[in-house]
């Protein structure tokens, strides 16, 4: 499994980019935010963040790709729990999340959209994330 993280400063363009219907997106999961429509979960994202406006980059996007060659062992539950383990074990706890599934790929794939504020309008640390995340990456990997 592999990560790849991106920080940015508005929710609009990834939410958009995560639930595009070109690339047969299944939305898996969500935590703290409205699933009435895209502009629904966009405002929920932006009225959190700005629980605290002093973090320019309240967006954290994650994409973890896995083999292609574990593609039948890994159900939607699976990557769903995987998603999960992660956030946890990178300190993305507490906050509002979005989990969508895209076939766009021959390997599976899911992103995940975090707030970095989290429900108590504190900031999640992305202190050394790229370190921690291969390093957890590893660990669930082997798992």
């Amino acid at each position: 499994m592999i990560a790849k993280i991106v920080k940015g400063k508005g929710f609009k363009g990834v939410v958009n980019y995560v639930l595009d219907k070109a690339k047969q997106t299944e939305l898996l999961a969500a935590e703290g935010v409205r699933l009435k429509s895209r502009e629904s979960i966009i405002r929920s994202f932006t009225t959190q963040s700005g629980m605290n406006p002093k973090v320019s980059k309240p967006v954290c996007h994650i994409s973890l790709d896995f083999s292609a060659q574990d593609k039948e062992k890994l159900s939607n539950a699976k990557m769903v729990q995987i998603a999960k383990e992660y956030m946890v074990k990178m300190g993305m706890t507490d906050t509002q999340y979005i989990i969508g599934r895209h076939y766009d790929k021959e390997h599976p794939h899911i992103h995940i959209i975090i707030n970095r504020i989290d429900n108590n309008g504190k900031t999640i640390t992305d202190k050394n994330d790229r370190y921690r995340s291969e390093k957890i990456c590893k660990e669930l990997t082997e798992k």
